[in-house]
């Protein structure tokens, strides 16, 4: 495993780590790509009952690296903003990947949470934030939408109208809330985070293993979450187009505030 993803193995916990804290744990292809391996280990490893993801520094992740669009030819080729398709489905397989993990999934969550951070979280099964930490899909506000099952999987669990509430103006969620309606499982101090993740795998495991992976499946099971992933590939793909997506990341990058052209 390379630096930005690192991974360990303790008792019956596999622990992968988004290690990039210079920059926010922003998210590149490079770190996908890792983060796609980290989690073929932790399925093959002996005796793991649980996996905790979380980010190294002063949060879990800031989205994706806006910096790294740039990168994108040569991964996906010269036409990409044209031809999205294949790198939206690139990127969902490894949420998609997450999300079918066998084993139990924890993200542990801190300081920031947003975007494709907050996507790769929206997969695991359980979401544990530290008080304060900023959780939110700010996509509308850069021209485009959620498109790694943000969309899809924020509706699966909380329903279509608190979806469009947060997915169409891309503001943060109010913790307390965002825990009532179980979007998280627990929120708690920051110093009890780990503390409060390790009780939850003592629980874990305290249940026959095979019952946990077939629980899993069904609960899974019950929605269409691959239509939901094809329509956010074809939002995305007009969007990505769109002069106000070009506007997005100018303002973003200058902190200026946008001007929209509805184009």
């Amino acid at each position: 495993m390379n630096a930005l993803i690192q991974t360990h193995h303790r008792d019956t916990v596999f622990e992968i780590i988004l290690n990039r804290p210079e920059k926010r744990n922003a998210i590149n292809w490079a770190m996908m790509t890792s983060l796609d391996e980290a989690f073929t280990e932790a399925e093959q490893a002996v005796g793991v009952r649980a996996v905790i993801i979380r980010g190294e520094g002063s949060g879990f992740s800031a989205g994706i690296d806006v910096t790294s669009f740039a990168e994108s030819s040569a991964h996906f080729g010269e036409n990409w903003r044209e031809n999205l398709f294949p790198l939206t489905a690139a990127y969902q397989a490894v949420t998609n990947k997450i999300e079918r993990c066998s084993l139990p999934t924890i993200a542990l969550l801190h300081g920031y949470c947003l975007g494709l951070g907050f996507e790769i979280a929206l997969a695991c099964d359980f979401r544990i934030a530290a008080v304060g930490t900023k959780i939110g899909l700010p996509e509308t506000r850069l021209g485009i939408i959620p498109d790694v099952g943000g969309t899809t999987r924020l509706t699966r669990l909380v329903g279509a109208a608190r979806a469009k509430e947060y997915v169409m103006t891309g503001k943060n969620f109010d913790l307390e809330v965002a825990e009532r309606w179980g979007l998280l499982n627990h929120v708690t101090a920051v110093d009890t985070l780990a503390s409060t993740a390790e009780s939850l795998v003592a629980e874990l495991t305290q249940a026959a293993p095979l019952a946990v992976q077939y629980a899993k499946r069904v609960i899974d099971s019950m929605t269409d979450t691959e239509r939901g992933l094809q329509l956010e590939g074809w939002a995305q793909s007009a969007l990505i187009r769109t002069q106000d997506f070009e506007v997005g990341i100018e303002a973003m990058l200058t902190k200026q505030p946008p001007q929209w052209k509805g184009k």
